[in-house]
């Protein structure tokens, strides 16, 4: 603002209206989150770099995966420290549930040591993230509630939510519903939210906003990723399918906290996909979360 628009404003009186206004939209702006999947290469072959080339794109905010006692192979400090360092915060974390892989940093291997370090690099929630095929039977199915509501309990006492993140198998058939529907009517909504993948319930045929009705206010976190026409591959945000913007108009029935950019794949670098969503996202307003 030039000194002559400054003083009309000023003599108008509309000066504190234009910096409340100023400051609520910044307020309003989420800082841009990814899940750390998409570049589990980069992540692979270099963790410190790959985490600096999200935080020179603009990403502040991570969900991460892959605990095994350790953050990529660096204890709880170290990884905070790299953290701290390049000013990024991890949000979530996603863990698989041990029932067949049954590993450090699952649901059912000493998962209070995982929450306690979760905590200790200040995660606000914890995700069961997939279900391997063997754990998808009828019998399995009937147990998870119980493994989900348990899981939550734990990490509800250090402040961290508890959330089952979904793919598309879940929208099939269980007894008189879908393997979604059971998870959802048979937990507890204190301790397991959800986390709900766009793409994944948008292949599998269904419609995200169906669910903001039925389930008000369950969906605190989701992942933000797009579907190519025809072939349904993952896409840029803004080069497929998806109808994001009805989608975020719903985003308080859902209950929205934060959401996470994703892409498992791309045909180009993962780099060019993430800027190609990156530079959507800035350009409509929709994407911004209060």
């Amino acid at each position: 603002m030039n000194r002559k628009d400054f003083i009309s404003l000023s003599g108008l009186g509309f000066l504190g209206l234009y910096a409340c206004g100023t400051s609520n939209f910044m307020d309003n702006r989420k800082p841009l989150a990814i899940q750390l999947y998409t570049i589990r290469d980069a992540v692979a072959a270099n963790l410190e770099k790959a985490l600096e080339r999200l935080a020179q794109l603009g990403f502040k905010q991570l969900e991460i995966y892959g605990y095994d006692g350790k953050f990529f192979g660096k204890t709880r400090s170290e990884f905070l420290s790299i953290m701290k360092n390049l000013g990024l915060e991890v949000i979530s974390s996603h863990h698989t549930t041990g029932i067949i892989h049954n590993s450090r940093g699952t649901l059912l291997n000493d998962w209070e040591k995982s929450v306690e370090d979760l905590h200790f690099i200040g995660s606000k929630y914890m995700v069961c993230s997939y279900l391997f095929d063997e754990e998808r039977s009828s019998e399995q199915y009937k147990k998870l509630p119980e493994l989900l509501n348990k899981s939550g309990e734990v990490t509800n006492k250090t402040g961290i939510d508890f959330a089952y993140h979904n793919h598309d198998f879940e929208f099939e058939k269980f007894e008189d519903k879908t393997v979604y529907d059971f998870i959802l009517e048979n937990t507890d909504s204190d301790l397991v939210k959800m986390e709900l993948d766009l793409y994944w319930i948008s292949k599998a045929g269904f419609n995200p906003l169906d669910y903001f009705e039925r389930y008000p206010k369950r969906f605190p976190l989701w992942h933000v990723k797009n579907m190519k026409a025809g072939s349904q591959d993952f896409a840029e945000i803004g080069n497929g399918t998806i109808d994001f913007k009805s989608i975020f108009e719903a985003k308080e029935k859902a209950g929205l906290k934060y959401w996470f950019l994703e892409q498992d794949s791309s045909d180009k670098d993962i780099f060019e996909s993430i800027k190609i969503s990156k530079n959507y996202i800035d350009n409509h307003s929709y994407f911004k979360t209060k």
